[in-house]
């Protein structure tokens, strides 16, 4: 059941996990400043509630167009609107949630995910995506530069010449080449998005949440890394992971050649 409290996104549960749907469909789920803070709301909230994995997702035809350009807080007026406010107050700690949450992060994109929008999408660890969907870098169109981590993630992904081919000319990528670049886990049929990536989230969360949770964290820190540091960041996360219920769990479920029952701890 998806709870109501809020007026701009859906927050439903999904068994241990959870589903986030940005809801203002009529605006291509664009963000305002009430969106910010009900998403930072529900991310604050999955945090804390026992969550093991977190699908996000969007109302209608489109997963996320960004940022709503009619909201006063971004709208050009007479006097200059200080863009670097609205992206250092909500836009980097969307992203630095997502990027810290202790547990898978899904997106299932639906439709158009376009300048932070897209952005949004690709800062989760596994993104799914219809194969009607399409990512744009819509910025250059109006000025800007890829915000909400774009110009970090996009090489990193797919490279610099790619990168720089998508923030310069802003040219839409379908989802099923954006899965041949790198950019995305996979593309499927538009009818089998839901069912999927809910079976998907369905499995992550549960699964072993502390051994998936240090999978993102090293595999997310390595690239800064240097191989002895991560050989040491390896070696410390086995030793605390081998102390946890669920190892103990998965190796005895081997032995005994059975379904383990993992419970996040």
């Amino acid at each position: 059941m998806a709870n109501s409290e809020y007026e701009t996104i859906l927050f439903e549960r999904l068994g241990h996990a959870a589903k986030l749907t940005l809801n203002r469909p009529d605006r291509l789920n664009s963000f305002t400043v009430q969106m910010h803070e009900e998403v930072a709301d529900a991310l604050s909230r999955v945090e804390n509630d026992g969550t093991r994995c977190l699908l996000i997702t969007g109302a209608g035809r489109g997963f996320c167009a960004g940022q709503d350009l009619n909201d006063r807080a971004v709208a050009p007026s007479d006097d200059a609107v200080d863009l670097g406010h609205s992206v250092e107050t909500y836009y980097n700690p969307l992203i630095r949630k997502l990027a810290s949450l202790p547990m898978p992060v899904i997106a299932a994109v639906n439709g158009v995910a376009a300048g932070a929008g897209a952005n949004i999408a690709l800062a989760c660890d596994l993104v799914i995506a219809a194969k009607s969907a399409k990512f744009i870098q819509s910025f250059a169109a109006i000025g800007l530069i890829p915000d909400s981590g774009g110009t970090w993630i996009l090489p990193r992904l797919i490279g610099m010449q790619r990168a720089m081919g998508l923030a310069l000319t802003g040219e839409p990528v379908l989802a099923d080449r954006a899965a041949e670049w790198g950019m995305i886990w996979k593309s499927v049929d538009d009818d089998n998005l839901q069912a999927e990536t809910e079976t998907l989230a369905e499995r992550l969360a549960n699964g072993p949440t502390k051994g998936l949770a240090e999978t993102k964290k090293r595999i997310r820190a390595a690239v800064l890394n240097s191989l002895d540091a991560e050989l040491d960041a390896e070696r410390d996360a086995m030793r605390m992971l081998g102390k946890t219920t669920d190892y103990a769990e998965g190796v005895d479920a081997f032995s005994n050649k059975r379904k383990p029952i993992f419970s996040g701890n």
